[in-house]
């Protein structure tokens, strides 16, 4: 896992930058196979249903995470960043979520759209979701996990077993800079 910025963390165990969960878990590389391993088995279950809104991106980062963290679901509450790149401050995530939900207009956005268009759409989303950053952990997996939910309802299925995780990183990386054309070109080769 690649660390977030230093600052005093509240979700972390005071001195540690190990977060917070409900096992107790105080060694970071446990707490990160622990959190991969339930939050894989937890995304093979059914997603919660929702209208692709605010509401249903939180009740998916709850699914994927509930047995990790107390805070599943639930907005941050501390300002945070990752490369010197800060992401949205916490006042405002509630009001960016509802402003991009809008956009999607639950779902129907990709109602009838040609593969192009799909994957364009998907990678703003990513793009603006990316830099809301709404979650103290779990984002990239609630992304994908969302994607892959709107991919297989608009029947544009994405194959994440294609995923080449160091490339995508660096094309979301690209997106929080203003460059789409990495992550399209890795969407792309998604989509099955």
């Amino acid at each position: 896992m690649e660390a977030y910025d230093a600052f005093e963390d509240p979700y972390a165990y005071p001195g540690t930058t190990v977060l917070k969960n409900l096992l107790g878990i105080r060694d970071q590389a446990t707490l990160d196979a622990f959190e991969l391993e339930i939050s894989t088995l937890r995304a093979e279950d059914p997603l919660p249903d929702g209208e692709f809104d605010a509401a249903h991106y939180r009740n998916i980062h709850r699914h994927l995470f509930q047995d990790v963290y107390e805070w599943a679901g639930q907005y941050r509450t501390v300002r945070t960043s990752k490369g010197g790149h800060a992401f949205c401050y916490p006042e405002y995530i509630a009001a960016q979520m509802d402003g991009l939900f809008q956009h999607l207009r639950r779902g129907e956005i990709f109602i009838a759209l040609r593969s192009d268009a799909f994957i364009f759409e998907i990678a703003q989303f990513l793009e603006q979701i990316n830099a809301i950053h709404p979650f103290r952990e779990g984002n990239g997996r609630v992304q994908l996990a969302f994607i892959g939910l709107i991919g297989a309802t608009f029947n544009h299925p994405l194959d994440f077993e294609k995923l080449c995780h160091a490339e995508f990183l660096n094309a979301m990386i690209a997106s929080f800079s203003g460059n789409l054309d990495p992550l399209i070109d890795e969407l792309k080769m998604l989509l099955i």
